[in-house]
Formats: C-alpha cells, structure tokens, sequence
C-alpha cells in the first residue's frame, strides 16, 4: 500500500481595510498588512472598529501596492522586511530603501517565485497620478489565482490584465467609492471604484468571485466620504453579472470557488 501526500492548500483571509493573507504550504504573503492607523487620522479619521493585529511569524512575505499611509504601513512593513521578503513596484524602492526597508523591486508583468507561489504586478491606476505609481498584484500557486487590485480607480487595461494573465478565482476589488477633499486634491466625483465599478472590473478580468475591500473602516466627512449602502449595492451588481460576491470580515477566511476544469 502506497500512502498519498497531500497536495498543499492555497488559502486566502482577509485583513483590515485592503489587507489579504494568502498562504500555500509553508509559504505566506501578505499585500497591503495594515496595523497602525495613526497616520491616516488628520484625513481619513479614526477607525470605525479596532483594527486587528497582524500575525507576522518569522518569514512571512509581504507586497505593497504603493505608498498611501492606508496601504504602506511603515512600522508593519519594516517588521515583515526582517526575515521575509518584500516586494514593490520598481519606482517606489529608493523610498522604501531609504526607510531602511530592504525590497525586491519588481517591474510591471514581471514574475517573482516567492516560495511557492507566484507574483506578478500589473498596471493599476491612481487617483492623484503617478505619485505613488500603484499596481495590482497577481498570486498564483497550486493551481489558483488571485488580484489584489489595490485602490485603483476604473481604467481601460483590465482586458489586458485578463487576456495576459486571466481567468481569475477572487478579484479583490477596493469598493468604497471615496469623494476626496484635502491637500489641494478636491472632486465630486468617486476617486476610487464604486460596488458596481468593482464588479465590472472582476468581470471583466473573468474572475469567479468578487470580494469587497477597502470599504466600511473610514468615514470622515467632508475629507474622506465614502458611498452609501456599499454591501447592497455590491450584492445586487454582482447578482445582475452573474458573479459571486464576497462579503468578508476582516481576519476571516476567504472561501475559495470550485475549481475551474
């Protein structure tokens, strides 16, 4: 009799805000950890709820998206940079470096074997430009694929992304919708995608599943408005394309969809 192996489990959580846990074997990575919020107070306000700690255990990898307070954690970052590795957009190492974070700087559609996963960044978009020249992450392992899309507003390389690198298991779409006013960066108008904007986006990219993020933890009016009855709104998107939403709180496992065949 021949005993079987069994295979490693790709598994995803969420964290706060924009965070996600994805592990496979005993590899881990997290995108956008945050932990401290001090920062993003004088805009964005205090936090509606704590925001939980994060487990950071000898090894554990990390990916930012770019360098806004609410998705680059300094301290975290730092702490994770001590005995795992950390990657970026290639524009932003030299200020990563200068906070004493040692990084991997990765160019756009550059694949980087991380373990046993994989990880790619692709094109994103900003809402103030390219001061922060921001990317979406592609984890690939064990036969599944995630994107974390950051807080990327709607642009026009998503049939791009989903011709190159698609279908997808989970798009991780920001869903808040915010009207900004501060520091001179003053609109009307949502600066980050809406709940319907975000499903558009996972359909587009050929995503089974949609999972909100980047919604529900700030409000702070009139600096940092964000949409109403995001969750609804989101749901019935989804429903009307034909694609799974994921309402999931934060620190909790993300159920994977079937496997494609």
């Amino acid at each position: 009799m021949t005993s079987q192996i069994p295979a490693e489990t790709f598994r995803v959580r969420r964290l706060a805000w924009a965070g996600v846990d994805i592990s496979l074997g005993d590899t881990r990575v997290l995108i956008d950890p945050l932990e401290h919020v001090e920062p993003l107070t004088p805009v964005m306000g205090s936090p509606r709820r704590p925001v939980l700690a994060v487990d950071s255990p000898s090894g554990t990898h990390a990916l930012v998206t770019h360098l806004h307070p609410d998705h680059y954690d300094r301290e975290l970052i730092a702490r994770l940079a001590l005995s795992g590795t950390v990657g970026c957009h290639t524009p932003i190492a030299p200020e990563l470096r200068e906070a004493g974070i040692d990084v991997i700087p990765q160019e756009l559609e550059q694949p980087r074997r991380v373990g046993s996963l994989t990880v790619t960044p692709v094109t994103s978009l900003d809402w103030r430009g390219g001061d922060c020249d921001q990317v979406a992450w592609i984890v690939a392992g064990g036969g599944r694929r995630i994107i974390h899309c950051g807080d990327t507003m709607w642009h026009g390389n998503w049939w791009q992304i989903a011709r190159d690198h698609g279908p997808f298991d989970i798009a991780f779409v920001p869903v808040n919708g915010v009207i900004c006013r501060f520091e001179g960066y003053e609109a009307d108008v949502p600066v980050t995608m809406t709940p319907e904007q975000a499903v558009e986006a996972a359909k587009v990219l050929g995503a089974s599943a949609v999972c909100a993020m980047h919604y529900g933890l700030f409000h702070n009016p009139p600096a940092y408005t964000e949409q109403p009855d995001i969750e609804r709104r989101f749901r019935r998107a989804a429903e009307a394309r034909g694609i799974t939403a994921m309402i999931v709180d934060d620190g909790e496992p993300v159920p994977l969809p079937p496997v494609r065949h």
